[in-house]
């Protein structure tokens, strides 16, 4: 019996310590928090394990190899920045360095917004490495592109401009028949006066209508932010379009040229180029703001003119004008 005994006991000891070594692989981490821990490029799993001891992720880096050697696999692990939950277990640790599930951060390129803006925003991002110059313009598809710290501004822009050129070609596919535009590059261009002049998805094909229209009948576009572009790159104007820059003759003052201006005035949306591409089929040529945050559209020149002295009286009434 007493050697029954004594088995018993050993064996218990045994299933203790077995639980504990299982507790320690399995069981909640040592962090308290959440902690962020960026694993070098090319790191090994011991270097990664002294980064993440360090950190508080894990309780022993030499334990956390040892365990890992036994229980886990030796599916490589990935380099780059990982948010470690807290609690999270040293086996659940692992297996996240060898999903390369990485922190993923976003930087976000409005519809419309100008190359010039663009390169801002990339060089502002604290967490991108080295410059860039501004795209040229029209190059970049406005969406929310991910990427880690340490990535350089020049890739997350060359994934920017990639997506515009997969976007356009599979766009410029769908083209209807009888469009103004005969080239991708002139889709680019119509498409970006089309986002500047309207915010609202409901109007864009409309929008586009009218300029196709006019486009179609040899009228000059008279469009407001092609005038606006060579003086501010697509910044804001803040103030009244001068009578000068309506008159001047540079390229894009489309008061002053028949046709397209010779660039785009922004990057603009899949939406907008979609718009040129399959316009509504309307006799509009013509619109002006209705005082709601749309437009109102004429098919003529007194349609319009009694559109705009309603237009005028809304800014009086406002204390605008």
């Amino acid at each position: 019996m007493r050697k029954f005994g004594c088995f018993g006991m050993v064996v218990a000891a045994a299933l203790a310590i077995g639980a504990l070594v299982l507790f320690r692989w399995y069981g909640p981490g040592p962090a308290e928090k959440e902690i962020t821990v960026v694993i070098k490029g090319g790191s090994s799993l011991t270097a990664a394990a002294r980064q993440l001891e360090e950190a508080g992720a894990i309780g022993s880096a030499d334990s956390f190899l040892t365990f890992a050697k036994v229980l886990g696999d030796d599916a490589p692990i990935h380099s780059g920045e990982y948010r470690v939950p807290a609690g999270l277990s040293a086996s659940e640790v692992l297996e996240m360095l060898q999903s390369g599930k990485t922190l993923q951060r976003f930087v976000t390129i409005p519809e419309g917004m100008p190359s010039i803006l663009v390169h801002e925003k990339l060089m502002k991002e604290p967490l991108l490495t080295g410059s860039v110059a501004v795209p040229r313009e029209g190059s970049v598809l406005p969406d929310s592109y991910s990427f880690e710290r340490g990535e350089s501004r020049a890739a997350v822009l060359r994934r920017m401009q990639a997506a515009m050129d997969r976007t356009l070609a599979e766009l410029w596919k769908t083209r209807k028949p009888g469009i103004a535009v005969s080239t991708p590059a002139e889709a680019i261009i119509l498409a970006s006066i089309v986002e500047k002049e309207t915010g609202l998805p409901s109007e864009r094909r409309t929008v586009a209508s009218v300029y196709t229209n006019r486009l179609k009948q040899g009228i000059r576009l008279q469009a407001d932010p092609t005038t606006i572009y060579p003086v501010t790159k697509g910044k804001p104007l803040g103030r009244r379009i001068l009578r000068s820059e309506l008159e001047a003759a540079n390229g894009y003052n489309t008061y002053a040229i028949a046709g397209l201006p010779v660039g785009p005035i922004a990057n603009p949306g899949r939406q907008s180029i979609a718009a040129v591409l399959d316009p509504a089929q309307t006799s509009y040529l013509y619109f002006v703001a209705d005082g709601k945050g749309g437009h109102v559209f004429a098919a003529t020149l007194a349609q319009h003119n009694d559109n705009v002295r309603k237009w005028y009286a809304i800014r009086r009434e406002r204390g605008e004008m």
